[in-house]
């Protein structure tokens, strides 16, 4: 007599199949916030070195080059000196504005500085500025906006940080 075997079925069920994806799902939905908010802090942390990288140079800029004054704009600021050294910034942040990280890079001069003789990269005469104020803004993510001024310390704030010339800007922190 001739029994007939059924062969034997590999492979995985529906339930299971549903199972796995649901887990998938839910460890997803637990990873992904936190994803995005490393993210974040890392776009503003960029944003707060790309300030200090613009403070660091205006200060350069106004004891070798500027007389003592400081660059008007990031493309002056990135322009190298005609003697042959680097420039006074990275050629990330030479445009403005600077697209960097998700921030909107820019640099608002203060008053000329009249008298001021023509700088060492090709600033004529008096197109230097006595202040500067240099922010940064967010420009799809991001709940930080960021700025400093020639006094080096940058401040943060929920919005936009406003244009100070010297001081604290209003409703704006010092970073710690």
């Amino acid at each position: 007599m001739i029994t007939h075997r059924r062969p034997q079925e590999f492979g995985f069920t529906l339930i299971e199949l549903m199972v796995v994806v649901g887990l998938i799902g839910i460890i997803s939905a637990i990873a992904l916030p936190g994803l995005l908010r490393a993210r974040m802090s890392g776009n503003e942390a960029s944003a707060i070195a790309s300030l200090r990288a613009i403070s660091s140079g205006q200060s350069a800029f106004a004891a070798s080059c500027g007389s003592g004054f400081y660059a008007p704009t990031l493309e002056l600021l990135g322009t190298p000196p005609t003697v042959g050294e680097a420039a006074y910034i990275g050629t990330d942040l030479n445009t403005d504005p600077s697209f960097k990280s998700t921030y909107q890079m820019t640099v608002v001069a203060g008053p000329p500085a009249t008298g001021a003789p023509a700088s060492c990269n090709g600033a004529a005469a008096g197109t230097v500025a006595s202040t500067y104020f240099a922010g940064a803004a967010p420009s799809n993510t991001g709940f930080r906006f960021f700025g400093t001024n020639q006094a080096g310390v940058i401040y943060q704030a929920r919005v936009a940080v406003p244009v100070t010339q010297s001081g604290a800007p209003a409703g704006a922190l010092p970073i710690q």
